[in-house]
């Protein structure tokens, strides 16, 4: 059980938007540099969180913004961008309900209830961690740098 790798990355590259706007033109490009991840990998990110109405991208010459205050995102709606399964495809069930024995044929059923209540917690928490929230850790963090 994990979140995929590209939450991660897409609230890293979601600070750096945050924190270069008016100084620096983000691109792909730079984003890869400060992620070490494949600009191919970044653009798929981005377009997710454009498509999902948190980021804009300049045409042509790139240059990604924010399009919501950092209080207006949460850590769901950055997570919903890039797994469009969601949090449904975070705990899965082995495929056994075709089988004789009665544990196989009930045991969806009986875990249904339990994975949605978790479910339901870790949605919870993610709506209720902003990018906000994680700006103001990162600067804690840098703050303890110096």
């Amino acid at each position: 059980m994990q979140l995929s790798m590209k939450c991660s990355v897409a609230v890293h590259c979601l600070i750096f938007i945050y924190e270069a706007r008016g100084t620096a033109k983000v691109t792909s490009s730079l984003l890869a540099q400060s992620t070490g991840v494949n600009p191919v990998v970044i653009r798929n990110i981005l377009s997710a969180l454009k498509k999902a109405g948190l980021i804009t991208v300049a045409r042509g010459t790139g240059g990604a913004e924010l399009c919501r205050e950092p209080e207006q995102v949460t850590l769901y709606q950055i997570y919903s961008a890039l797994e469009p399964d969601g949090l449904s495809s975070l705990i899965g069930i082995h495929p056994c309900g075709q089988r004789p024995c009665p544990v196989a044929r009930n045991i969806r059923k009986v875990l249904a209830g339990p994975y949605q209540k978790i479910e339901e917690s870790i949605r919870a928490a993610m709506e209720e961690t902003t990018l906000a929230s994680m700006l103001e850790e990162f600067h804690r963090c840098l703050d303890k740098k110096e």
